[in-house]
């Protein structure tokens, strides 16, 4: 392989708009779609509200071809304020605009939300329009309330409150159905160029998308100091608050190999490529595990989480993720790549220090690895946060216990928000091995707790809160578990079950 890989010829940034075909060029490249949308195809109706993927009034849908969806094309709403413009390339954009059928007339989520009184300032509601379009798109019917109200969790609303919004979600299933048609929009889109997309000349300046996993690999390890992009769910924060500058941007969004989630061929585990999206990743999980589906749900919220990948959230390495706790209790292993060259690490390895991993030069993520329980092995995970819904967690926990006749063999136990890193308990670990799951091992591994860990204080948490939570944390999960009368979730459940 040579040092340096052959440069494409740069060229524009094509995707579909309003049923037309955009070249974009000569912008900066990370130019957020929302400032292409106000400040240069003048469609005012997406709004900027926190510029930092949280309030969801710049709720955009973005179509990506996708042969697994149905009609081929894949709909998901995302933050239009912290997704950079170049990823938009061999897609289609929809806004508020496009939703409705005819100038004179309104869409069905629109025409419920004004019968249901869902808007009062107005601000937030393109927003909630798109989000409710998007889930209008992927179901027949409606779905539960409770559902909805998961689904339009990234929108935020302060005027009119979420019931008659809710209402409205369920209304828009009520009327004659108004479906896109989505077998033209996945024809347009495969006649879009579909080479890598080079933006900029001067190095330093350059955004650069390659089609494949060889191809991403040259690049990196041409260009070690180049910043990888994937969801820019919390890069695009860096942008609009920090003002950061980013240097070479090379983005995983169009790699095929990195957005896979592959089954083991023993079929004792899940290989999840770093770009795979943490809704996807998520879902997959889940879906064997359903223990971990109330942490899936309130992983950040829908918008984020269609844009963000598992990857970055594993390589971005904050003490406060919620993915590498439950990674860490599953044991978990990354695949590291340079060049053509891959080695193993362990996840428990993998961070250093706050916000330090041991990743080298010229080196990227391409996969992570994550084995099914085996037997006997129980797993559950915990959330706990001032909001239920799109918040940053005071102390996330994951526990992977194996119980066999009572007694504990094996045992990882992991946190975040506890440390530096998100890391495992060793010594409530050890408290628990060899010991029956009993409270007076409880009480035990409360104990250790600790000495595992001296956490911070902060606008989140205190540090007493967050020693208390995550001992208390350590007993719901035996409620869950003990071998005599265990509780369901339900029960220890402190939110409402019904919206």
């Amino acid at each position: 392989m040579p040092d340096t890989p052959i440069t494409p010829t740069e060229r524009p940034v094509h995707f579909l708009h309003r049923g037309q075909l955009q070249q974009v060029g000569g912008l900066p490249p990370t130019t957020t779609v929302l400032q292409w949308l106000r400040g240069h195809a003048h469609c005012t109706g997406s709004k900027e509200g926190c510029a930092e993927g949280d309030c969801g009034a710049c709720t955009v849908v973005v179509a990506t071809p996708d042969a697994q969806a149905p009609g081929g094309v894949r709909l998901d709403n995302v933050n239009a304020c912290i997704q950079f413009l170049p990823t938009l390339d061999g897609k289609a954009l929809y806004t508020v605009e496009d939703v409705a059928p005819t100038p004179d007339t309104l869409h069905p989520c629109q025409q419920a939300l004004v019968q249901c009184h869902g808007s009062q300032c107005g601000f937030c509601t393109p927003g909630f329009v798109m989000s409710m379009w998007q889930l209008y798109q992927a179901h027949d019917q409606a779905p539960p309330r409770e559902a909805l109200a998961d689904a339009l969790s990234g929108n935020l609303c302060r005027c009119t409150g979420y019931r008659p919004i809710l209402d409205a979600a369920q209304q828009m299933f009520d009327a004659p159905r108004q479906v896109l048609d989505t077998a033209p929009v996945a024809q347009a889109l495969a006649a879009l160029p579909d080479s890598t997309l080079v933006l900029g000349r001067e190095p330093g300046q350059r955004f650069i998308a390659p089609r494949s996993l060889a191809e991403f690999a040259q690049w990196r390890a041409a260009l070690p100091e180049a910043r990888i992009l994937a969801g820019a769910t919390d890069i695009g924060l860096w942008v609009n608050k920090q003002f950061r500058t980013l240097g070479d941007i090379l983005y995983v969004g169009q790699v095929p190999e990195l957005r896979a989630i592959t089954p083991w061929a023993d079929g004792k585990g899940l290989s999840i490529g770093a770009a795979a999206s943490l809704e996807a990743a998520w879902s997959a999980l889940a879906e064997r595990l359903p223990a971990l589906k109330e942490l899936w749900l309130r992983f950040a919220s829908p918008p984020v989480r269609r844009a963000g990948t598992l990857g970055g959230n594993v390589a971005n390495g904050s003490p406060i993720g919620d993915a590498p706790p439950v990674l860490l209790a599953l044991g978990a292993e990354l695949v590291l790549r340079h060049g053509e060259h891959t080695r193993r690490v362990p996840l428990s390895g993998f961070y250093l220090d706050y916000m330090k991993n041991d990743l080298q030069p010229g080196e990227f993520l391409q996969s992570i690895e994550v084995p099914w329980p085996t037997a006997g092995q129980m797993v559950r995970a915990y959330k706990v946060s001032k909001r239920r819904d799109s918040d940053i967690s005071a102390v996330c926990a994951a526990f992977g216990l194996t119980v066999e006749h009572g007694v504990i063999t094996e045992a990882r136990v992991a946190y975040g928000g506890m440390a530096a890193t998100a890391r495992r308990a060793a010594l409530v670990e050890q408290a628990l091995v060899g010991h029956p799951w009993n409270e007076a091992t409880v009480q035990r591994a409360q104990a250790a707790l600790a000495q595992d860990f001296t956490p911070l204080s902060d606008l989140r948490a205190s540090q007493g809160y967050r020693q208390q939570v995550a001992a208390n944390l350590i007993r719901r999960c035996w409620l869950e578990t003990r071998p005599q009368a265990p509780m369901a979730g339900d029960q220890v459940e402190v939110w409402p079950a019904v919206v």
